[in-house]
């Protein structure tokens, strides 16, 4: 399987290393980068092929992944059109819906300068799988919803997931309005772990701990209980009442926390990050 990255950003340099890592050879993975210092170092650090523009070695691959920012997307798509023969198209960037993907990728956007003007001839492509990783991917253990397109063949839904398989875990979603929800809970979900550990850490701080130590703590707890969650058959609230002994510590402060209505806060939180998701599908498909 031959694979063309459209970035070489972030997320494609953990897609590519992680993908060496799990036997994929350098010499069937490739990447388009306008940046000379960015292909430079991917080069080096891979061995892989790169270029500064998309072209007709496009045509010999058999997966596209989109790997640029959702502002770029029309820009990126538009620009590998000409150059598509039914290869999968695997899109990474937030809001970014598939009937706009399907639009752009079947146009006549290389040689036009209206190509979606009513009279301008195109057909909408087809071979489309979007998908939303997050950051943990950088290091192996990232967690990536994914959503086909009907006309995705079931190989090339294989295809998708063992390349996103490569930086982490995937959970496949049948409506592609749920990934905009996929997006709220774990695309966006480590900045809500990063601020809660920023909040441990400055509580532990006034409390009279040294910040090293608080980080320390933080971190082996957070670790710790997301394993601890990981192997156990019990739920959530089932585990959080084991640790909660009645009169105790824990009790305390997760009386604060229902008393600050912190669980309807974080309700509030991941809707808006849906709903902004969606708003921004909405933005960014825009002709």
């Amino acid at each position: 399987m031959k694979i063309a990255f459209i970035g070489g950003g972030n997320m494609a340099t953990a897609l590519i290393g992680g993908m060496l890592k799990q036997g994929f050879a350098a010499a069937d993975l490739s990447a388009v980068e306008p940046f000379e210092t960015a292909r430079a170092k991917l080069a080096a650090q891979f061995g892989v092929a790169c270029a500064g523009a998309p072209s007709a070695a496009l045509g010999d691959v058999d997966v596209i992944v989109l790997a640029v920012k959702p502002q770029n997307m029309r820009d990126a798509a538009q620009a590998v059109a000409p150059y598509l023969n039914a290869q999968l198209i695997v899109s990474i960037a937030a809001g970014t819906r598939i009937v706009d993907l399907a639009r752009w990728l079947g146009s006549t956007a290389a040689t036009s300068p209206t190509p979606y003007s009513p009279y301008t001839p195109y057909t909408p492509y087809q071979s489309i799988v979007r998908c939303m990783p997050n950051t943990p991917a950088l290091i192996g253990m990232g967690i990536t919803g994914l959503y086909a397109a009907p006309a995705v063949s079931a190989a090339q839904r294989a295809s998708a997931e063992r390349i996103l398989r490569a930086v982490g875990d995937v959970v496949w979603v049948e409506n592609e309005a749920l990934i905009d929800p996929v997006t709220a809970v774990s695309g966006s979900g480590p900045a809500y772990v990063f601020y809660f550990l920023e909040a441990m850490a400055e509580a532990g701080v006034k409390l009279g701990l040294p910040a090293a130590d608080v980080k320390r703590l933080a971190l082996a707890t957070f670790s710790g209980a997301a394993k601890l969650a990981a192997e156990s058959p019990d739920d959530f609230a089932t585990l959080r009442a084991k640790v909660t002994s009645k009169g105790g510590t824990t009790e305390a402060a997760l009386k604060v926390m229902m008393e600050r209505e912190v669980k309807e806060a974080i309700g509030s939180a991941l809707a808006a990050a849906s709903a902004r998701g969606k708003e921004l599908g909405e933005l960014l498909g825009r002709d």
